[in-house]
């Protein structure tokens, strides 16, 4: 109960922080996926079943919280993915921060490419070769930078109330 409580209230604030702040920012090439840092830290300590669910969710809502502007289902596909894949490293002992982030930099490279290739299949005139390869680019290289901080951070509590519970 405390775990998934608590995964509510990150997710929420993450989607909250993406959306209210980070989209906000002049930054060059384009922004970090603070959602995907939440999908990829708690499918770290939930396993894959648990990181698809959620990926699912987190990526459903952040489809249909504004400023959205396209089809569907995009990112939750995309988000399942990663959760999924990032719930394959999950290891009951510590991993090292080199595994966290290289984890962190595939999810975010896989749900960038996920995300544009659905958006191709469904006729999205945006997607181009040189606009995905500078998203793909920024995207990576700013969550890579951020993992450190948010992935611990968000891993911990959910670890230290696994073991409160």
């Amino acid at each position: 109960m405390r775990r998934g409580l608590l995964a509510v209230a990150v997710v929420i604030t993450a989607l909250m922080l993406q959306t209210g702040v980070v989209n906000r920012l002049p930054l060059p090439g384009g922004r970090p996926d603070l959602p995907i840092l939440v999908v990829v830290a708690l499918a770290l300590v939930g396993g894959p079943s648990y990181g698809a669910i959620l990926g699912f969710c987190v990526g459903f809502a952040a489809d249909v919280l504004p400023p959205a502007d396209h089809t569907l289902g995009r990112l939750a596909l995309a988000y399942a993915v990663v959760g999924y894949l990032a719930g394959l490293v999950e290891d009951v002992e510590e991993r090292s921060v080199l595994t966290t982030v290289a984890v962190v930099a595939a999810g975010s490279a896989v749900a960038v490419i996920l995300f544009a290739g659905i958006g191709a299949l469904v006729g999205d005139d945006r997607i181009t070769a040189e606009a995905v390869s500078r998203s793909l680019g920024a995207t990576v290289i700013y969550d890579v930078v951020l993992a450190p901080f948010v992935v611990p951070v968000v891993s911990g509590a959910v670890r230290r109330t696994q073991l409160a519970g």
